[in-house]
């Protein structure tokens, strides 16, 4: 579709705008009529942005914002609602691969936050949803290329192809963890 640039289209009051259209703009209407149009959208879909503060049940800063208030985009929780205090986190177990150098330690953790906090590391590079029993599974699958003595491994080419298996469709790996943890939350309900 291609909009014809000779004047916005939009009707009000039974004539046309005719204010002139952005040269190759998709729709013949005006920057005015396209604001408007947005902000008609943005009302009732509401508009992905940057949370003004983070979301305190899952800890994600990507929001919808709506007339009626902000929204997590991961978890759904409305910004400025104080969780109950008396309702644990939600438990996710994970198995987690994260790369310092040219290792990859698989560990696991059911707060990979806290742990991986205390291991050096420069880059989360995925997340698989698992406890003890995956991460021993994932040891001995990946046993040739184990640094001696340890769950740190060499990035050879099976372990990449299994990480980039787990991380296909997923930029940031903590989007995943955090939409887990949400719909761990939500099961509660």
């Amino acid at each position: 579709m291609r909009a014809d640039a000779s004047g916005c289209t939009s009707v009000a009051d039974g004539a046309a705008c005719g204010a002139p259209v952005e040269a190759g703009a998709p729709v013949s209407l005006c920057a005015l009529h396209v604001v408007a149009a947005y902000d008609w959208v943005a009302a009732r879909d509401g508009a992905t942005d940057v949370l003004p503060g983070v979301c305190l049940v899952c800890g994600s800063r990507v929001g919808v914002r709506y007339p009626s208030g902000w929204v997590c985009a991961v978890c759904e929780w409305r910004l400025g609602e104080v969780p109950d205090g008396e309702v644990a986190p939600p438990r996710v177990d994970v198995v987690y691969y994260a790369r310092w150098r040219d290792r990859v330690k698989i560990g696991t953790s059911a707060n990979p936050r806290r742990r991986l906090a205390v291991i050096p590391h420069d880059e989360v590079l995925a997340f698989e949803r698992g406890g003890r029993l995956l991460e021993q599974r994932r040891h001995v699958e990946f046993a040739a290329a184990r640094w001696p003595g340890g769950e740190w491994f060499r990035l050879d080419d099976d372990l990449a192809r299994h990480v980039a298996e787990l991380s296909a469709g997923e930029v940031d790996p903590w989007a995943r963890y955090d939409r887990w943890r949400s719909e761990e939350l939500a099961r509660r309900g």
